[in-house]
């Protein structure tokens, strides 16, 4: 099952006995978990009947004679082993229980940042009667996507310029662009459009000097806007650090040469290759006219120098500022 199957069904009262969640993206193991926790037993039924372990201080033991216990007064009990990647011998020690589980019990196995090897025996035996989500990072191309339907699924809309300030400025970590959404719907109307005046009043992501803005200037060779930005970026290296913005500018160049490469040249077939909102479509064609190949691979060499640059290799005395204008000058010279 994938993430939203497993929620819907716990949101329609079906439940397994035994749930394996683990993957590198902890996001997504704590909602499911976080919602086994608030809503299988009635606030009554918890004091009794919920029990959290940590596989840090937890034994095999403990778990399985918690798991083994039946519920007071209530239809099932829920047990959560959090952590459960720090637990030794996991898969050999509760693969009895697994094999065979209470069916009054749903043991919640929580496993972060790894993922259990799924040629064992432990993780076919969970299959056979629980339920197995890996859960996995998304890709850079996947999470403008994500803040959309997240921010749908809260009754808000979001700019597509706003969803690319949130998606160049914190990243993958999906926990960490959640907690920043939801802190800025506290602040804004239920069913409001959050744009990037929003953002950069209540999360302080700068709608005007942002890495976004740096490669929308650069697209349009745009010379004294890049500078200023690229200034700006020098003078705040803290907030804007030159691996991120190479990081960023690696990708941008990276979709163009695709671009330029595809042989199905229609939008809808290249705004899906690309991964981008169709909105930034016209800005992408643009930077293809000002940027002809051989010029594109030029600076995809030129990123990759600054990039070994920025990491002290062929560069003794160089700060991240002037090495960032030296890579904006020669990407648009």
């Amino acid at each position: 099952m994938d993430y939203n199957q497993i929620l819907e069904n716990l949101k329609k009262k079906i439940y397994h006995p035994v749930y394996v969640l683990m993957g590198d993206e902890p996001y997504f193991i704590d909602k499911i978990s976080d919602y086994i926790a608030q809503n299988v037993l009635d606030e009554g039924e918890r004091s009794f009947n919920q029990t959290i372990l940590y596989g840090k201080d937890a034994t095999a033991d403990t778990v399985l004679t918690v798991a083994k216990r039946f519920p007071m007064m209530a239809a099932q009990q829920v047990v959560i082993l959090k952590e459960a990647q720090n637990m030794k011998n996991l898969e050999d020690d509760l693969l009895s229980y697994v094999s065979n589980p209470l069916s009054t019990t749903i043991l919640v196995i929580c496993y972060k940042y790894k993922s259990i090897d799924k040629r064992k025996k432990f993780l076919k035996e969970v299959s056979k009667k629980g339920v197995v989500y890996e859960s996995k990072k998304i890709y850079d191309n996947q999470l403008s996507p994500w803040i959309q339907n997240y921010c749908k699924s809260k009754n808000y809309l979001v700019q597509p310029q706003a969803v690319a300030m949130l998606a160049d400025y914190l990243g993958t970590e999906i926990s960490k662009v959640a907690n920043e959404l939801d802190k800025l719907m506290i602040l804004l109307p239920a069913g409001s459009t959050i744009t990037p005046v929003d953002i950069e009043k209540n999360i302080g992501i700068s709608k005007d000097f942002n890495v976004f803005e740096l490669q929308n200037a650069l697209g349009k060779r745009e010379v004294l806007k890049a500078n200023r930005i690229i200034n700006y970026f020098g003078a705040n290296p803290n907030q804007n650090p030159i691996q991120k913005t190479i990081a960023t500018l690696f990708m941008y160049f990276s979709r163009l040469l695709k671009m330029q490469l595809a042989k199905d040249k229609s939008k809808d077939s290249l705004v899906k290759m690309l991964g981008i909102h169709p909105f930034f479509f016209s800005e992408y064609q643009l930077a293809s006219r000002n940027y002809p190949t051989p010029k594109v691979v030029q600076v995809i060499s030129i990123l990759r120098e600054y990039d070994m640059k920025s990491k002290g290799i062929g560069n003794v005395s160089s700060s991240q500022a002037d090495l960032q204008r030296e890579m904006i000058y020669k990407i648009l010279h």
